[in-house]
C-alpha cells in the first residue's frame, strides 16, 4: 500500500499539537504527545498512524529547533484559538454498540492459552470489559484450548495474571475443553441433518480439490456412514489423519475458508486438562459458535482475521440465535510483532529471554517494563478501533504512559557513564532534596564534601571557564576538562540559563538500566541492538527501592527495578 500525504487540516492539527505542547514544557514538545492528541482530535487518522507518526516527528524537530518565544508567536499567530480548542479536546471513548440493551448485554474474552497474553489481547479484552461495564452486562473468560498440542498451564496462568493486572473483572470463567460433551452433541446434529460428513482424504488431496473448487467423493457419503464413522472416531478407533469432519459449504465460494472446511480432526496428543480421554478435537469455528450460544453472548468484539462468515454458516446450520459481531483490524505494533505464531519462535531460538522479556510485547513483557495498566487502557481509548490495518507506534503508548507516572514517581539521580570531578572550595553540605518538584512524594537527605560523579557527555558539553549548576545544590565552574576533570566552587545563587546537571557522591549507588527497543528492523531482520545496558551511578536512596518501584531519572526516563541494582527503562 501507497502512503498517501495527510490533507491539510491534518498538518495543521499536527502542527498546533507541537507548539502547544513545546509551549507548556520549556520549548520540547514530545512526538507522542503530539500524536496522541491529533489521533484525539481527528479519530480517522486512525487509519494512518504511520504517516501521522513521520509528520509529527518531523515536525516536532522543526518545532524544537525554534526558541520559546518565537514558538509562543507562532502559536498565537496561527492558532489563536489552540488555548480554548485543545483544551476541551478529551479523550476519545467507544462508540455505541448496536442493538446492545443496558443489563442484557453479554460479552467475552475467548483467549487460546497457546502463548503469553499480549498486548494486543490486552487492548481487545479492554474493550470488551468497558462495553460490558458501559452496558452493566456480564463478561465471560473462556479459554479455547481445543488444540492439545499447543496448551500449557503456564498459558492460562499468563492470561488469568495478566486480566487480573489490567483490572478487568470477570463474571464467568470456563475451558472449552470441558464442554466436550456439548460439543460432540451438535457436531452430531451436523452429520444426521446433513450439513457436514466425515472425509478421508488425505491432506494434499483436499488442499488441491478445495483450491479447483471441487467436492471430494466423500460429500455424498450417506448419513448413516457419517454417524457409523463418528462413533468409531469418538470410540478411538480411528489413527491421527485418517478422518476428519467436513462442513458442508460452497465449494464455489470465493471465500475459501467456506469450501468445506474441517470442524473435527484427530489429535492423539495428552491434554494439560483432560489428558488422554479425548482424541477427536473440534475446530475454533465450531467451538466458538457453540460456546457463544452455551454462554449468552449477544456481542462478539474480535480481530478480523477470525472467520465470521464460516461461522454465521454454522450457527445457521444448528439453529442458534443471532448475535453481533464487530470486527476490528490487529492491534499491531511497528517493528515488533504481538501474534504467538511469530513470537515463539524468539522464545524457542533464545534470542529473547523468554516471554516476560522486557522486549516482548506480552502483558508480562510489558509490567516488567514499567507499562502500568491505566496505561494501556488510555491507549486504548485514545486510538479506538477500526477495520484498517496499521501499525501502531510505540512511542504514543509509552507517551500516554509517561504522562501517568509522572506526578507520582519519585525522581533520583542517576549518572550514566560516570566521571569524577572535584570541585575545590566546595562548602560541606547537608541538603534535604524532595523527590517530586510538585508533589509531597517525601525526601531524602545527601551530604556532599567536594567530590562528584557526573555524566562524562555532561562534562564533554562544556568548556574550562564554563559555569553549570548541581542539581539542587550550588554552582560550579569547570577549572580543567582533562581527563581529570576538576571546578572550582561558584556560588549558590541561582543564575538564570545555567545548565544543570545531576551528580553522585562517593556513596552512591552502582546500577545498571536495561533499554529495550524494538525487535525488528523490518519484516523479517532481527534487531541486534534490541537489548542495551547502561551503567551508572545513582544517589544513595536507589539502594532502599522495592522490586517494582518505577522511578524517574531526569534527562534519562523512566525506569522500573527489576531486582537489586537492575532497572529496566520504561520510556
Amino acid at each position: 500500500m501507497v502512503d498517501e500525504k495527510l490533507d491539510s487540516r491534518a498538518l495543521a492539527a499536527i502542527e498546533r499539537a507541537a507548539l502547544v505542547n513545546a509551549t507548556k514544557h520549556e520549548g520540547k514538545a514530545e512526538v507522542g504527545a503530539v500524536i496522541g492528541r491529533v489521533l484525539a482530535e481527528i479519530p480517522e487518522l486512525r487509519a494512518d498512524t504511520g504517516n501521522v507518526s513521520r509528520e509529527s516527528a518531523a515536525t516536532v524537530r522543526r518545532i524544537n529547533s525554534l526558541p520559546l518565544e518565537e514558538q509562543k508567536r507562532q502559536l498565537a499567530e496561527k492558532y489563536p484559538e489552540a488555548g480554548v480548542t485543545v483544551e476541551k479536546q478529551g479523550r476519545v471513548g467507544l462508540p455505541p454498540l448496536p442493538g446492545a440493551v443496558k443489563g442484557n448485554a453479554s460479552f467475552r474474552l475467548p483467549p487460546e492459552p497457546s502463548g503469553y497474553m499480549t498486548v494486543g489481547h490486552a487492548m481487545a479484552f479492554t474493550i470488551n470489559y468497558l462495553y460490558k461495564e458501559q452496558y452493566d452486562g456480564e463478561l465471560w473468560l473462556r479459554f479455547e484450548d481445543t488444540n492439545p498440542r499447543k496448551v500449557l498451564p503456564q498459558y492460562y496462568e499468563s492470561f488469568r495474571r495478566g486480566i487480573d493486572w489490567l483490572g478487568i473483572k470477570v463474571d464467568h470463567e470456563k475451558n472449552v475443553s470441558d464442554d466436550m460433551g456439548l460439543i460432540y452433541e451438535n457436531g452430531r446434529r451436523l452429520l444426521a441433518q446433513g450439513d457436514a460428513y466425515a472425509c478421508s482424504c488425505d491432506e494434499a488431496k483436499v488442499k488441491r480439490l478445495r483450491f479447483d473448487g471441487v467436492p471430494c467423493e466423500h460429500r455424498g457419503n450417506s448419513i448413516e456412514t457419517n454417524l457409523r464413522v463418528w462413533d468409531e472416531l469418538l470410540a478411538k478407533k480411528h489413527k491421527e489423519g485418517s478422518y476428519v469432519i467436513r462442513f458442508k459449504g460452497d465449494m464455489k465460494s470465493p471465500n475459501y475458508s467456506l469450501r468445506d472446511t474441517n470442524l473435527f480432526r484427530i489429535i492423539s496428543h495428552p491434554h494439560p486438562l483432560t489428558g488422554d480421554k479425548y482424541t477427536l478435537w473440534p475446530t475454533y469455528d465450531l467451538a466458538n459458535a457453540v460456546e457463544d450460544e452455551a454462554c449468552g453472548i449477544t456481542h462478539v468484539l474480535r480481530s478480523s482475521e477470525f472467520r465470521n462468515e464460516l461461522q454465521q454458516l454454522i450457527r445457521e446450520a444448528l439453529k442458534f440465535r443471532h448475535l453481533e459481531v464487530i470486527q476490528f483490524s490487529r492491534f499491531n505494533f511497528k517493528g515488533t510483532p504481538v501474534s504467538k505464531r511469530l513470537l515463539r519462535p524468539l522464545v524457542e531460538k533464545k534470542l529473547v529471554g523468554g516471554w516476560e522479556d522486557p522486549r516482548m510485547p506480552t502483558v508480562d513483557g510489558l509490567r516488567r517494563r514499567g507499562i502500568i495498566p491505566q496505561a494501556i487502557r488510555d491507549f486504548t481509548l485514545q486510538v479506538g478501533y477500526t477495520k484498517t490495518e496499521h501499525e501502531y507506534d510505540w512511542s504514543i503508548l509509552l507517551s500516554v504512559n509517561r504522562k501517568l507516572l509522572d506526578p507520582v514517581s519519585k525522581r533520583i539521580f542517576f549518572v550514566p557513564d560516570p566521571v569524577k570531578l572535584t570541585v575545590d572550595g566546595a562548602p560541606k553540605r547537608r541538603v534535604t532534596i524532595p523527590f517530586h518538584p510538585q508533589n509531597d512524594l517525601g525526601s531524602r537527605t545527601i551530604d556532599t564534601a567536594g567530590e562528584f560523579y557526573l555524566a562524562a557527555g555532561d562534562l564533554k558539553s562544556m568548556s574550562e571557564g564554563s559555569v553549570f549548576r548541581l542539581m539542587d545544590l550550588y554552582n560550579v565552574e569547570l577549572v580543567s576538562a582533562g581527563p581529570r576533570p576538576a571546578a572550582k566552587f561558584a556560588g549558590e545563587e541561582l543564575v538564570q540559563n545555567t545548565r544543570k546537571f545531576q551528580w553522585a557522591t562517593p556513596a552512591h549507588a552502582v546500577v545498571t538500566v536495561t533499554v529495550p527497543d524494538v525487535l525488528f528492523l523490518d519484516e523479517d531482520k532481527f534487531n541486534p541492538d534490541s537489548l542495551k545496558e547502561v551503567t551508572g551511578y545513582a544517589e544513595e536512596s536507589a539502594a532502599m527501592l522495592k522490586v517494582g518501584d518505577i522511578v524517574q531519572f531526569p534527562r534519562f526516563g523512566f525506569a522500573r527495578l527489576d531486582s537489586p541494582g537492575k532497572f529496566i527503562l520504561s520510556g
